[in-house]
């Protein structure tokens, strides 16, 4: 069943821009609450969010953490909407509807080991499981973090992923970018041929990732390379998702829709749909 607040799912709260901060030359952070303060709904990790202007509206994932008095959303400058986006300013009001889709699977993952892997601004959904992880740290073992972007500039929470997330306890992080710089001393390549290259033991571990489809492709296909089963295999899909509560039928793939039994599956789920995503 899915975890959509359907009860009124076309009307949008009304939240305020509280914050905006600039993560790589084309994505930003928008931090939001309702108008008059506090959340609109809680969002665990994973969900997603419908974000709207009077250009149109999109889905995009919400970076939770428990206890915080705001929502966060990490978005790319690639379209007609994000470019308004990019464009307003703190106290911007914006309408917003959720939480819909099923989440990461935080439940079945508690005492196993998590292998995070992402690319660009794939990173943005992953960061909230990463955050729970943290925050609940006995609930879970050792935590790899394979990151990679195309450049330097376009790592983002380049302050999570170099000094915070490093220092936790049993933690590796590992980053990499597409092709040489100058300004970069650390890895090159791409993603799933870094994965590879690590090599992380797939015993008693879960991986989740995301990032674009193409490298989610290779990124499943080396997770099996090296011997990780297709239950322990969890990837989001970013399939066009219009409506959120699927009446418009944009985003199925067979007879799964991804904001609504999505956009959390693992590859045994996977198996079973049409080669379409």
């Amino acid at each position: 069943m899915s975890n959509c607040n359907c009860e009124q799912p076309l009307v949008p709260h009304i939240v305020e821009v509280i914050d905006i901060v600039e993560e790589t030359p084309d994505v930003k952070s928008f931090y939001v609450k309702s108008v008059g303060g506090g959340l609109p709904y809680q969002v665990m990790p994973g969900q997603c969010s419908m974000l709207s202007l009077p250009v149109g509206e999109g889905m995009f994932s919400c970076t939770w953490q428990e206890g915080q008095e705001y929502q966060q959303y990490a978005i790319k400058r690639v379209g007609l909407l994000t470019e308004e986006l990019h464009r307003i300013e703190v106290g911007q009001k914006l309408g917003l509807r959720g939480p819909y889709g099923n989440g990461f699977p935080i439940e079945t993952s508690r005492g196993k080991d998590m292998l995070f892997i992402a690319g660009g601004i794939g990173l943005a959904p992953l960061r909230s499981f990463i955050k729970h992880c943290f925050k609940n740290r006995s609930d879970y073992g050792k935590i790899t973090i394979i990151y990679g972007s195309r450049s330097y500039n376009d790592l983002c929470f380049k302050k999570e992923l170099f000094e915070e997330w490093p220092s936790q306890p049993d933690t590796e992080v590992h980053i990499t970018i597409d092709n040489p710089e100058e300004i970069w001393k650390g890895h090159v390549g791409f993603v799933p041929a870094y994965v590879e290259e690590l090599a992380p033991d797939p015993a008693g571990k879960v991986s989740v990732t995301c990032g674009p489809p193409i490298m989610i492709k290779f990124a499943l296909q080396s997770l099996q390379k090296l011997g990780y089963q297709d239950e322990q295999i969890v990837t989001t899909l970013e399939m066009r998702m219009k409506c959120g509560i699927g009446k418009c039928g944009r985003c199925n793939i067979g007879s799964q829709y991804i904001c609504l039994d999505g956009p959390v599956f693992d590859l045994t789920q996977l198996k079973q749909l049409p080669q379409e995503w």
